[in-house]
């Protein structure tokens, strides 16, 4: 964006609304301020900012994924989330933008079947390893896009000839048709020139190699940068990566929805990483050193002696970096004891002996544990418990 931080407004202020506005009390609070602001009806120093300024926040309130980032975070939260600078952006590109909106204001701009000033958006998918969170990451990614035709130079006509002006419309690409009413009332309806399509221009020998369309489908290697902590399906955009307009003039963004392939032993859990590893029974009763994962690589983890099943250790800064902050959180270790479902002879019998010297007799003990439970269940137990 073009303004700092610091120096932006509130979005629900720009649009007069309230945090508890509904998305129908929003899109029609941002349609009249940007009718009250057009610079084409207020001339006031200002009103294009103005104008601008509440596109900016319409945008952001207008989604439900990015107003619920900003009620939580503000404006620092939405690094990544804008998707246009309509600072750098004039009126009618705004307009292009929220057609769906404006309609046919101010003389069809926007709405109709006058050609967009900004191309189309292309959606890709792009995969990165758990690792490239932590460091971000460039990618190659290949994709198809439509360019402009090489032979006709995008303008659709055959080579050596070119678009002439409609006869219809005389090239403005609306048609007006006046009606009277009983003598008295005049209607008069403006609408997109049904020969040209709006265009206001008309081909009379389509170039053969794009069949009049002034463009064609090719493939692209285009390089996307991923910045670190980025989560499972955002998107990175590149602008001006996108299709050209009609016209020529501006391309659409390229918006790369980030894939995060699953990693064999780590598991995210926002900026920490999760992993399960297995210890001996030795291990965890007299303290070892083991090796674990991270997304660096192995670290030595020391284990203490007497370690339960179960718990948990920190390695703190092994984590993920945070979006915004780029704080790293920590790696999580959580330690299983293994019991063994196979014993040699030799390690029985050293087992026997360590029960010997355990100050509870262990099998005698869970016997009358599930005795006693199996008594409670049958509800002979009650009855023994009453007479003593």
């Amino acid at each position: 964006m073009s303004t700092r931080l610091a120096e932006k407004r509130d979005y629900y202020e720009v649009l007069g609304v309230t945090r508890e506005s509904s998305a129908d009390e929003i899109k029609r609070a941002y349609r009249q301020a940007a009718m009250k602001y057009h610079p084409d009806r207020n001339k006031e120093p200002g009103a294009e900012q103005r104008f601008k300024e509440a596109a900016e926040a319409y945008e952001i309130l207008g989604n439900d994924e990015t107003r619920a980032r900003y009620d939580r975070f503000g404006h620092a939260g939405l690094n990544g989330a804008q998707a246009h600078d309509f600072g750098g952006m004039n009126v009618e590109d705004i307009f292009s933008i929220f057609g769906d909106i404006f309609g046919d204001a101010f003389g069809g701009r926007g709405g109709g079947a006058r050609p967009r000033t900004r191309g189309a958006d292309v959606e890709a998918v792009v995969e990165i390893e758990l690792k490239d969170v932590a460091t971000g990451a460039e990618k190659q990614l290949r994709i198809q896009r439509n360019e402009f035709c090489d032979p006709c130079g995008g303008s659709g006509a055959a080579p050596g000839t070119k678009r002439t002006p409609c006869r219809m419309c005389g090239g403005y690409g609306q048609v007006e048709r006046r009606q009277s009413i009983g003598g008295i009332f005049e209607t008069r309806t403006v609408s997109a020139c049904p020969n040209c399509q709006g265009r206001g221009q008309i081909i009379d020998q389509p170039c053969k190699d794009c069949r009049g369309a002034g463009r064609k489908a090719k493939e692209r290697t285009i390089t996307v940068k991923i910045p670190p902590g980025v989560h499972e399906g955002q998107s990175v955009r590149l602008r001006g990566e996108g299709e050209p307009a009609e016209t020529g003039t501006n391309r659409g963004d390229l918006l790369c929805r980030v894939v995060i392939r699953q990693h064999p032993f780590l598991q995210r859990d926002g900026d920490n990483v999760v992993c399960r590893v297995p210890i001996s029974f030795s291990q965890a009763a007299l303290g070892a050193e083991i090796k674990v994962p991270t997304l660096a690589g192995t670290t030595e983890l020391k284990i203490s002696p007497g370690t339960q099943s179960g718990a948990l250790f920190q390695l703190s800064g092994r984590g993920l970096p945070n979006l915004r902050s780029g704080r790293p959180g920590s790696q999580i270790v959580q330690v299983v004891v293994e019991i063994p479902t196979k014993l040699s002879k030799p390690q029985q019998e050293l087992l026997r002996k360590f029960a010997e010297t355990e100050d509870k007799q262990v099998l005698p003990e869970s016997k009358g544990f599930f005795e006693r439970l199996r008594e409670y269940l049958t509800g002979s137990g009650e009855k023994e418990d009453d007479r003593t």
